[in-house]
């Protein structure tokens, strides 16, 4: 019987977020169809900030080093007002670790280059100039009206819709899902050569007494992304000048600002909806949420929500959870929307910097924040940490199991990153061997073996969950010692069960996306029972036993992708 030509899931939108996820339902094993509406691949670049959480999933994806290679570290954040250096923020993590203490600074068309070659790799072509314009949906499928730019219609069918087609979104709008929030002050973007002293290792904040502007610096030497918060009626026009006028003036020394290769002026929103999804049509990305540019979060919250979606959507469609665990996307996924809106609209307000009164004290505030270091440090955890995304949790999503037995208060709750234990020492054994686990698309079953002489429970149900559940279920053996044990993971030096805060006998649930789903300190059937309750895990599964351990196709052939490009450097 021939195989089902039919996608599984069709995308619209080919940026940042439908490529993310068009990548990661791809590298679970489903069939992926991608269109976008454009003619081709965008040239200009509204965001050039990744930020480290998003650099901890494009490392889960197999492509950060692709990325990182093409773009900047920056690690500070340096203010100027009135021709006066005020202060400089350098990057704190300590009380976040993650293997990626930085943001990189990278053009959005670079980052999309990266995930389309990532994409092209699992074997998804990009259908451009083929626009959604309706669709309809069932208890079966979808059914997707598409046009193709020489006027061509064609009807699709896919069993899910995932719209990532920008701050217009056709699918938002089918759906009817309103964009509630406010319209806010006209900017301007420009990317532009600049002739300047200034040490391209930092974001400069740059206030002229009247207003401010932002400077970040491209890799691409004595390039750099400027944004003006008051760009007046005059818009793009004569930027050049504007810029050079205005920067010198907040700077106290001579720039020179050459001609723009790209200028932007925009009003920007703060907008989200209320949900985000319907059935079987989901939203993501600007199609879900529009906002300030200021911190630089719209691409980054994007990719991590097209991340939280595609995972769930293959566990669901390859039978290995139930539907309800689809409703958890926007359960999870809205909050963090909201919250993204508020930070936006506080950093807006600490951007533009409005207020002469305000700015005339700024010299005595910062006079004292660069001399008083317990205060500067606060200032640099809470205005760069909080930029990071390294904060957001899912602490009260129903899948989170909430318990109280974290071995000595260690280790990661539930409902945070597990990332943060594999940065917890760079080098070692276990903490290395737990980021290369965290690329796995499967949840992961992390063990901590005892002493089988007087405890062979945990043993026994971890066997009995390798065994039964592989297909969707990693099933690890922290600092193994027998040679039955599943999965060994090294941990010589008990770096990495120290990370976890995980003794003899102890276990954890890792979601497929990093985050802790559950931990114990005695693992048993009924423990890891309840514990993949929540998420529905196997309900669908017609019979586990003999299930097969070994991982989906996806897996394997992304690790190839990944040899290939080491070989490749």
């Amino acid at each position: 019987m021939p195989a089902d030509p039919r996608p599984e899931v069709l995308v619209a939108g080919a940026g940042p977020v439908g490529l993310t996820a068009a990548h990661e339902l791809a590298r679970r094993g489903l069939r992926v169809r991608l269109v976008d509406a454009a003619a081709g691949p965008a040239r200009t670049s509204r965001a050039v900030a990744v930020h480290p959480r998003t650099l901890e999933t494009l490392d889960q994806m197999g492509v950060v080093d692709a990325l990182r290679i093409r773009g900047r570290e920056n690690r500070a954040f340096t203010m100027f007002a009135s021709g006066r250096r005020l202060v400089r923020l350098e990057a704190d993590y300590s009380g976040m670790p993650t293997r990626y203490p930085y943001t990189v600074i990278v053009e959005q068309s670079a980052t999309e280059a990266v995930l389309r070659d990532a994409v092209a790799d699992l074997g998804v072509d990009i259908e451009w100039g083929v626009k959604v314009k309706a669709f309809e949906q069932d208890t079966d499928s979808v059914r997707v009206w598409l046009e193709r730019a020489d006027g061509g219609e064609e009807v699709s069918r896919a069993n899910w819709l995932v719209g990532c087609d920008g701050g217009h979104s056709t699918v938002r709008k089918q759906l009817g899902l309103p964009l509630i929030g406010e319209s806010r002050d006209t900017w301007m973007l420009a990317d532009a050569p600049v002739a300047t002293t200034l040490p391209p290792d930092s974001i400069y904040w740059v206030h002229t007494g009247g207003q401010a502007l932002m400077m970040v610096p491209y890799a691409r030497a004595g390039h750099w992304r400027l944004l003006d918060t008051a760009p007046g009626d005059q818009g793009a026009d004569d930027a050049r000048h504007r810029f050079t006028t205005k920067l010198s003036s907040g700077l106290g020394t001579r720039v020179a600002v050459g001609e723009p290769e790209w200028t932007s002026v925009f009003t920007f929103q703060q907008r989200m909806v209320p949900r985000m999804h319907e059935g079987r049509v989901f939203v993501a990305g600007d199609a879900a949420h529009v906002h300030s540019p200021a911190s630089g979060q719209g691409m980054n919250t994007g990719i991590q929500e097209a991340y939280n979606l595609a995972w769930k959507l293959a566990d669901v469609e390859l039978g290995h959870a139930g539907r309800q665990l689809l409703d958890t996307y926007s359960e999870e996924r809205v909050p963090v929307g909201r919250a993204l809106l508020g930070s936006t609209r506080t950093a807006t307000f600490l951007v533009q910097f409005k207020n002469l009164l305000a700015a005339a004290a700024l010299p005595v505030v910062f006079s004292v924040v660069r001399n008083v270091p317990p205060l500067r440090r606060a200032i640099q955890r809470k205005v760069l940490g909080g930029m990071s995304g390294l904060r957001i949790g899912y602490d009260n999503s129903s899948l989170t199991r909430r318990c109280e037995d974290r071995v000595r208060g260690t280790g990661p709750a539930p409902g945070r990153r597990v990332c943060a234990a594999a940065a917890a020492r760079p080098g070692a054994a276990g903490p290395d061997a737990l980021a290369d686990e965290l690329r796995d698309v499967r949840w992961t079953l992390l063990y901590a073996e005892g002493d089988g002489a007087l405890d062979a429970v945990p043993a026994e149900t971890a066997a009995r969950a390798a065994a039964a559940h592989g297909a969707w279920l990693s099933v690890r053996t922290v600092g193994a010692r027998s040679a039955a044990a599943p999965g060994p993971l090294p941990d010589p030096d008990r770096a990495l069960r120290d990370a976890l805060g995980l003794d003899a006998g102890g276990w954890l649930l890792i979601r497929p996306d990093g985050y802790l789903a559950a931990r114990g300190r005695r693992l048993t059937d009924a423990e890891l029972a309840g514990a993949l309750a929540a998420p529905g895990l196997g309900v669908r599964t017609p019979s586990l036993k003999g299930a097969s351990s070994a991982p989906p196709a996806g897996r394997d052939r992304v690790l190839s992708t990944i040899a290939v490009r080491e070989a490749d450097r």
